[in-house]
């Protein structure tokens, strides 16, 4: 067990299924380090993963931390017996990486879990599309994000732009859900802020 994730209030048996012992995670041949004072995620087109393989239920994020900060304050939100599996992509998702979730994902329930602001909304559409094999380009032109799905062009207001209102605009469905923490840019500075209160 490690004394930084015990004082954040992840639970012994989190920390355990994780593999959080010297908190660095592999991406291939990157690492995602992570300590007090500091978190270096990796920019790769390798994924780091845990959890069980088949699942039924698929949870991707920017990173191993914010998968461990986003279980330790949602557990409740999965049954005790879920079989699931966890993916980081790193800073950046890149179209490998996509590419091979959505050959594993296939019949799985899943959720992004990314930040809570512009990059972190445009990283649900990229990817939620990508695995459902919709590649969608994102520009920024007067003030607005343009999102490109073919010939489909879309502009929305940074402070509007989200999964949700893509889908209703382009008229698709990618059945991806996603979870964002209510006051916080990411769970990771939310499981943080927590434990300084």
């Amino acid at each position: 067990m490690d004394s930084h994730l015990s004082k954040l209030g992840v639970p012994p048996e989190l920390q355990a299924y994780f593999g959080t012992a010297d908190l660095c995670f592999d991406f291939g041949d990157e690492q995602e380090l992570f300590g007090e004072g500091f978190h270096r995620v990796p920019t790769t087109p390798d994924l780091w993963m845990a959890g069980s393989y088949p699942a039924t239920e698929l949870i991707i994020t920017s990173s191993a931390m914010e998968a461990v900060a986003y279980m330790t304050l949602n557990a409740w939100r999965h049954p005790p017996n879920a079989v699931m599996s966890f993916i980081a992509i790193g800073n950046l998702p890149h179209p490998r990486q996509i590419q091979w979730i959505s050959a594993y994902c296939q019949k799985r329930k899943i959720t992004l879990v990314f930040s809570n602001d512009l990059p972190g909304k445009l990283t649900d559409i990229i990817v939620a599309s990508g695995i459902r094999k919709k590649a969608v380009r994102a520009a920024w032109q007067r003030g607005k994000v343009h999102l490109h799905l073919g010939q489909l062009a879309l502009g929305f207001l940074p402070e509007v732009v989200s999964l949700n209102a893509f889908e209703k605009a382009a008229g698709i469905r990618t059945g991806i859900r996603t979870r964002k923490p209510a006051g916080h840019n990411t769970f990771l500075d939310q499981l943080i802020y927590d434990q300084q209160q």
